[in-house]
């Protein structure tokens, strides 16, 4: 028999629980736990419990964010694209100044 595995506070973790998703809910808590920087369990015992998830800077958070950013960045120029004259342009162009400042990151913007 294998030795027992016990988390960083000593607790054997023995109980298995699943459930099921659709993927977008799928798709959001994967993005909720890639922006916190802990793992799937820990953060989903962490929101069960109602405890506060407080995210540690990390260079996988830092990629996190950085991807989620994009993806709204892309979303709002499509919007851009449709109503170019509303007052979202601005907000646009404040997140593509940000992203492209962002370090490591290609020069995104696209007029």
């Amino acid at each position: 028999m294998s030795a027992k595995n016990f988390d960083r506070r000593g607790r054997f973790r023995s109980k298995t629980i699943s459930f099921r998703m659709s993927p977008q809910e799928n798709e959001q808590l994967n993005a909720a736990v890639s922006l916190s920087g802990l793992t799937k369990q820990d953060y989903i015992i962490k929101r069960l419990e109602n405890r506060e998830v407080i995210v540690m800077p990390n260079p996988r958070v830092y990629k996190a964010l950085k991807t989620q950013l994009e993806n709204i960045y892309n979303e709002l120029i499509y919007i851009k694209s449709i109503d170019p004259n509303s007052e979202l342009a601005e907000s646009i162009n404040l997140i593509a100044k940000i992203l492209y400042g962002m370090k490591g990151s290609e020069n995104i913007i696209s007029e």
